[in-house]
């Protein structure tokens, strides 16, 4: 339908045009020329509607070109977005692992650090015992070297007083 109607209305504009006359003889049949006109406009509308039709059918085949090009470049986003997702993949992976096995060790962490600071509690609690016993033995110490020192200082005044006593005697 739209080839006849782009066909009238180029018949149409070569009537108004005067390359065909719209003439008729008398008896009803166009003459010879307005024959050959009529041919020549014929062959004209023909030729034009298969120009018409070839730049039709380059213009599909450049838009399917352009299709088939972005049908192309859409395949490679597609895999350059697949490979950017395997790489980010392993990543997650292995920070996941990562994640996972802190928090492992922290709960392990956790009942550890506790029995060392229970551990630190009896240290240094059991220093503290270690310290006033020793602090203790020093005093000992010191108390008996005070108490040999006087029976020492003693024994000698004793042993002075007898001394004398045997002097006194003779």
């Amino acid at each position: 339908m739209p080839n006849q109607k782009q066909g009238s209305e180029q018949l149409q504009t070569l009537m108004q045009s005067g390359q065909i006359s719209g003439s008729f003889s008398f008896n009803g049949t166009l003459s010879k020329e307005d024959e050959e006109m009529s041919r020549s406009a014929l062959s004209t509308f023909k030729a034009k509607e298969e120009e018409i039709e070839k730049r039709k059918m380059e213009v599909r085949e450049r838009v399917q070109a352009q299709l088939g090009r972005v049908e192309e470049e859409t395949r490679r986003l597609a895999i350059i977005r697949e490979e950017l997702e395997t790489l980010a993949d392993p990543m997650k992976k292995d920070v996941s692992t990562v994640r996972k096995r802190i928090d492992v060790v922290n709960k392990e962490l956790k009942p550890l650090g506790q029995t060392c600071q229970k551990k630190e509690k009896e240290y240094k609690e059991a220093l503290e015992a270690f310290n006033e016993k020793h602090k203790e033995k020093v005093q000992l110490i010191s108390r008996l070297m005070e108490l040999v020192g006087e029976s020492e200082k003693m024994r000698f005044k004793k042993l002075e007083e007898l001394s004398k006593s045997i002097e006194t005697i003779q």
